[in-house]
């Protein structure tokens, strides 16, 4: 039997399962009925990374409200990999450009980090699930990023897990290109098994102290990503890309992604 057309993919928190009755909300609703012009019956594949994704069709629709029919799995819930990125805040068109493109990239978890030299201090975590979301839903993934609160350099540091090792991407000081690190680490199998994490620091660069305390870190390797002067947010992705290709899913067998509870969240 042929699958028939999906017209849309949404990301659902709500279990997933056959037979299941979910609802849409408001702005799902309004994007299938006013902008896809979807009536029910239509097919769509409903998916999250706990349950997998689904074939589900449009049960119900209206002004503002919708509901979902759950009929059969798609696609099984799999392993993904486990790569944070860390980066300073940087403008609002550039780091919703980020957070997508990261989110494309596989990254699970976006954490702004405040540093001496950083411009930009306010995050509106709200607006960049939005876009990690609708990347998700474009993408293909099953995941939604974690989108977390910006935390100051210290803090951050001294709450670090100590298993996941951390690239630090920086302008200045012995840094080995990312490729031939990452290459060496490749052959290492508990380093391609630990969670990883990216760190970019702001449009001025880390300060001196910052760089010579993350450099005595057990955790953190230095790394360069070349010999031109990268923006912030073109660092952070170049970054991503580099991890990927070597130690994720873009070319060799995928890290387990590992549960790390934000601390700081109620």
């Amino acid at each position: 039997m042929t699958e028939p057309r999906i017209a849309a993919r949404l990301y659902l928190a709500a279990e997933l399962a056959p037979g299941a009755r979910v609802d849409l909300e408001p702005g799902q609703a309004h994007h299938l009925r006013d902008v896809l012009r979807l009536k029910p019956g239509a097919a769509l594949a409903a998916f999250n990374a706990r349950d997998g994704e689904w074939l589900a069709r449009v049960d119900a629709l209206g002004r503002g409200r919708g509901r979902l029919a759950v009929e059969s799995l798609r696609r099984a819930p799999e392993p993904e990999p486990d790569i944070w990125l860390v980066f300073a805040p940087v403008k609002r068109a550039p780091i919703d450009v980020l957070a997508r493109t990261a989110t494309e990239l596989g990254c699970a978890l976006l954490q702004p980090v405040i540093t001496r030299h950083t411009r930009v201090a306010r995050v509106n975590r709200a607006r960049l699930t939005a876009n990690v979301r609708e990347a998700a839903e474009q993408c293909g993934r099953l995941s939604l990023p974690e989108v977390r609160a910006p935390r100051e350099l210290g803090p951050l540091l001294a709450d670090w897990p100590a298993e996941r090792r951390l690239l630090l991407c920086a302008e200045a000081g012995p840094a080995r290109p990312i490729g031939e690190v990452l290459a060496g680490f490749a052959a290492d199998p508990a380093a391609r098994a630990a969670p990883w994490a990216a760190m970019t620091g702001p449009e001025g660069g880390f300060a001196e102290s910052e760089l010579d305390a993350l450099g005595k870190l057990p955790f953190v390797t230095l790394v360069g990503l070349g010999p031109r002067l990268l923006r912030p947010d073109t660092a952070a992705l170049a970054a991503l890309a580099c991890w990927q290709a070597v130690l994720g899913d873009g070319g060799s067998r995928p890290a387990f992604r590992v549960s790390n509870p934000d601390p700081n969240s109620n």
